[in-house]
């Protein structure tokens, strides 16, 4: 099951490969822009570009040594460039780097992820649209209420993905960012032009006030869209694993030939799928609280964030795909039970149209406060195998302002699929 769902692509977005390659890249766009403004030889800039290279065992080798990460990249640069490899990392402090690095990286593990959301807001959009009439029974505290529909649950669902997908969107924007203003921010080692032209070349924006970093708030709202998204998806695994329950059975999770339920029990069909992506939200949930955190740095800054984000922001884009795109899975190979859920909605004993007799009760004249007496001790009465409608239309106060046709009538629920048929028009 492991091998189905793994998506190489977004880890390989982490790797130190990767993550040195875009590193690379913020160097020799500066080198780039800084010849370009005549502020290093044309030919540096040329010679850069050129032979640009660096090698992940090289750079492990000179940091053990330097201690120092990014003076290890700019060593394993500079000395594959040769003399013209002492205008690699001019003008710039580790965290120019880092940081515009990082905003790459993000960018590109949000395109990903954003793939992922889009096939799976098609497919909520599927189940809509094709089980928008497919009644069920509404509950609340988990106890019958009125009738609903499947598709219009799913259209809940998907209404809030699109919320979550827009929150991504906007988080990973605020985060495209590139800082190249130095020590402090303050630019006094590189000219703000060099940023702005840079931030061009790589479709960023720059950041308006920066200290040694790019303001963290910026990361936390990343994480927080992260983990609303989880959140958003918990909420539907969470349903699906109460409607896949055994006393309410009206879904099952997908149940491939060959497939083992429990090492003990033959007849088990666990909804697995919902339950994994119900403890992937609390780890993204968890990020979110690291990732604030990490607002609050010391001055100008420190470097208690970065051991954090080197954890949670892999962690939390694999995990969010994951979860997205077995969710995707879960809702494509479902199983929608269209006469259990008739048949639960008979088990509510016609209780589930307890309001619209209220309704309709009060409309012919009766005070609501008696009608609301009246109908709740009709319900409370109800025997084994008693109808909430036979109560009705054998009571003497109903029979005397409603006819038979008007209480047939509403227990055939097409006030209820009239308006979530309306509703539904909304959910383009």
């Amino acid at each position: 099951m492991i091998e189905r769902y793994t998506r190489p692509e977004m880890g390989l977005l982490w790797d130190l490969d990767h993550k040195f390659g875009k590193m690379m890249e913020v160097e020799v766009t500066v080198a780039q822009a800084q010849a370009q403004l005549g502020l290093i030889p044309k030919i540096a800039a040329q010679e850069i570009t050129k032979k640009a290279r660096f090698n992940v065992k090289r750079i492990s080798e000179i940091e053990k040594e330097t201690k120092h990460d990014v003076i290890a990249f700019v060593s394993n640069m500079a000395e594959n460039i040769g003399p013209h490899g002492k205008y690699v990392h001019f003008g710039m402090t580790s965290s120019d780097v880092l940081d515009t690095a990082f905003s790459l990286q993000v960018r590109e593990a949000g395109l990903v992820l954003m793939q992922g959301i889009n096939n799976l807001e098609k497919t909520l959009k599927t189940l809509v649209t094709k089980h928008q009439e497919t009644l069920c029974a509404g509950r609340t505290h988990g106890m019958f209420a009125e009738p609903t529909t499947f598709g219009f649950k799913m259209a809940g669902f998907l209404m809030e993905l699109r919320r979550n997908k827009q929150r991504v969107k906007v988080a990973l924007d605020n985060l495209a960012i590139c800082k190249l203003s130095g020590a402090v921010g303050t630019y006094s080692s590189q000219s703000p032009k060099v940023e702005a032209l840079v931030a061009k070349k790589l479709k960023l924006k720059s950041e308006v006030i920066a200290t040694q970093v790019i303001p963290r708030d910026r990361h936390a709202e990343m994480m927080t869209a992260l983990a609303m998204l989880g959140t958003g998806l918990e909420r539907l695994a969470v349903e699906l694993r109460h409607l896949q329950r055994s006393d309410v059975a009206e879904i099952t999770e997908g149940f491939t030939k060959g497939q083992k339920g429990s090492s003990a029990m033959p007849h088990k069909k666990n909804p697995i799928s919902a339950e994994n992506i119900t403890g992937l939200s609390r780890l993204l949930r968890g990020y979110a609280i690291a990732a604030l955190e990490n607002v609050a740095l010391w001055h100008e800054r420190d470097i208690s964030h970065s051991s954090v984000e080197r954890v949670i922001f892999p962690d939390a884009f694999i995990v969010a795909d994951y979860a997205v795109h077995r969710m995707s899975i879960l809702l494509d190979g479902l199983d929608v039970n269209k006469k259990r859920m008739l048949d639960n909605i008979e088990s509510s004993q016609g209780q589930l149209f307890s309001s619209h007799v209220l309704l309709a009760l009060v409309q012919k004249g009766m005070r609501r406060e008696d009608a609301y007496v009246l109908v709740q001790r009709l319900c409370h009465s109800l025997g084994y195998g008693e109808q909430l409608k036979d109560k009705l239309l054998n009571d003497e106060e109903v029979t005397g302002l409603l006819t038979p046709r008007e209480v047939e009538d509403i227990f055939a629920g097409k006030k209820h699929k009239k308006s979530i048929k309306d509703i539904l028009k909304r959910v383009k």
